[in-house]
């Protein structure tokens, strides 16, 4: 029968497997150069290698967003396996 962890021991759990790649994906997408250092498509005149960046900060936003609502739903759960109250 497996024991709980430790108190302050770090666990891997696929909530916290999620936030990590949620707030990796734009610094992937950002330092890969080389997937959209190009002029074409443009949107609205501006060329695709600047509104990419710009669209990324928007994404950049909602995922670090998602990723401290996910954060906060695996505290929240972890204090209810210890006992505590569920704020």
């Amino acid at each position: 029968m497996p024991t709980a962890p430790k108190r302050g021991s770090t666990v891997v759990t696929p909530l916290r497997v999620a936030v990590g790649l949620c707030l990796a994906a734009p610094y992937v997408a950002i330092l890969w150069v080389g997937s959209y250092s190009a002029v074409d498509p443009r949107f609205i005149g501006i060329p695709f290698f600047y509104w990419y960046q710009m669209l990324w900060v928007l994404i950049s936003t909602a995922l670090t967003m998602l990723a401290y609502k996910l954060w906060r739903h695996d505290q929240r759960s972890r204090e209810g396996v210890k006992g505590g109250a569920v704020k």
